[in-house]
């Protein structure tokens, strides 16, 4: 067993204060994410967890790349018929996760999930490298398949059909709309006493902003 019980880190880059923070959650998002994206150390600043419920009532996360925030909510793509597509038929809400540890960041937003009209998913889908459209094509996501050479013998067949052909989008490929009911804003402080804003949003659509203790 190794023991990690000496590893310590000081979180003192930044703080989040009242008279800091934007009224709207999206704009607060906006301001912290365009930060993210100037970290020379963030890699991948849309990277983003999504939590969904299984059947077994059991917590299932995986990473994945949000391509879109609107005012009305965050928006990713993926395989309907996923563990995630699944997951969301049966229960349409999800926590999706931003860490951003090179400004000792992070956002945690519960949402509710909706499917987004196909047109727009056509195209997000067109504006793909084409090797992208057909491993969309190509991948029974989530499902058990023998082995690697299963995936790769398919793309082969399907880059010699649309050698000289568009890509059509799958049916049971698009994209989701989270559309935020809680954003949580969590910036790392010295002594372990973080700054957290909670927003959350009333029934006539204005968010109530609160601060929790770390």
């Amino acid at each position: 067993m190794e023991n990690l019980q000496d590893k310590r880190k000081i979180y003192d880059k930044s703080e989040l204060l009242e008279d800091q923070i934007k009224k709207e959650p999206i704009e607060q998002f906006r301001d912290w994410y365009h930060e993210a994206e100037q970290e020379p150390h963030i890699s991948e600043a849309n990277a983003m967890a999504v939590s969904t419920l299984e059947s077994d009532g059991c917590p299932r996360t995986r990473m994945v790349l949000l391509k879109a925030y609107t005012w009305e909510g965050f928006i990713f793509y993926t395989n309907y018929d996923s563990r995630k597509g699944q997951a969301l038929a049966e229960n349409p809400k999800a926590c999706l996760h931003f860490f951003w540890p090179g400004l000792e960041r992070q956002v945690i937003i519960k949402a509710h999930l909706e499917k987004i009209p196909g047109n727009l998913s056509d195209g997000y889908f067109a504006s793909r490298p084409k090797g992208s459209q057909l491993g969309a094509v190509v991948s029974p996501q989530s499902q058990v398949i023998p082995n690697r050479q299963f995936l790769e013998e398919k793309l082969k067949n399907l880059e010699k059909k649309y050698e000289n052909k568009e890509v059509d989008r799958p049916e049971n490929w698009g994209g989701y709309i989270a559309k935020p009911y809680e954003i949580e804003f969590w910036q790392g402080r010295p002594n372990r006493l973080h700054d957290r804003i909670l927003y959350s949003l009333n029934e006539n659509f204005s968010w109530h902003i609160s601060r929790l203790a770390p």
